[in-house]
């Protein structure tokens, strides 16, 4: 019986991460129930922009937003696929409402609309992500793999991808440069 719900929270991974494709990761947990958890790591840009995904994918872009938006390392799982964790959350062929602000989109209608500069305000396109089966996120919790706390979209859509893993040790009033990186239990 599952108690803990992450949906909507902020995963930091734990400076004694060993998971190399998870050490210093901030990930977005977009889902999370007794069937296991999907999130997106929202903290690492890839030497892609939008407008080059664009073009490999064959959508027309009119869009100079298209030029700077950076697209980010989601996770390691369908790495080739992309997820655009969006606000507002909208209607779109295939998205996931995560809560009453933001939406996860994998459908090819919203970077359609973002190429016409008619897509969601905020926006943050990620190639893969991370996923979790039943019981595996409670117990890596359990194993001080990752703090969590409650997604705060300011963080996610207005900070420079590089400032956000610190922000979130933040939002737990814990000063990153303080952190040990050898993992402990109390």
């Amino acid at each position: 019986m599952q108690t803990l719900n992450l949906t909507e929270h902020y995963l930091i991974a734990m400076p004694a991460m060993a998971d190399p494709r998870f050490a210093k990761t901030l990930t977005y947990v977009c889902e999370h129930n007794a069937q296991g958890a999907l999130g997106v790591i929202v903290n690492k840009p890839i030497d892609m922009n939008l407008q080059s995904l664009l073009k490999q994918i064959h959508i027309d872009f009119v869009s100079d937003r298209c030029k700077s938006l950076p697209v980010h390392y989601g996770g390691p799982v369908q790495a080739d696929r992309g997820f655009i964790l969006h606000k507002p959350s909208g209607q779109w062929q295939s998205s996931l409402k995560v809560g009453e602000e933001v939406g996860l989109t994998t459908s090819k209608d919203i970077l359609e609309a973002v190429a016409k500069d008619e897509g969601p305000e905020n926006l943050l396109v990620c190639l893969g992500h991370a996923g979790w089966g039943p019981g595996q996120l409670e117990q890596e919790m359990a194993q001080n793999a990752w703090l969590s706390v409650r997604a705060d979209p300011h963080l996610l859509f207005s900070l420079p991808a590089n400032e956000r893993y610190e922000a979130a040790f933040r939002l737990l009033g814990i000063n990153f440069a303080m952190l040990s990186d050898e993992a402990g239990h109390a």
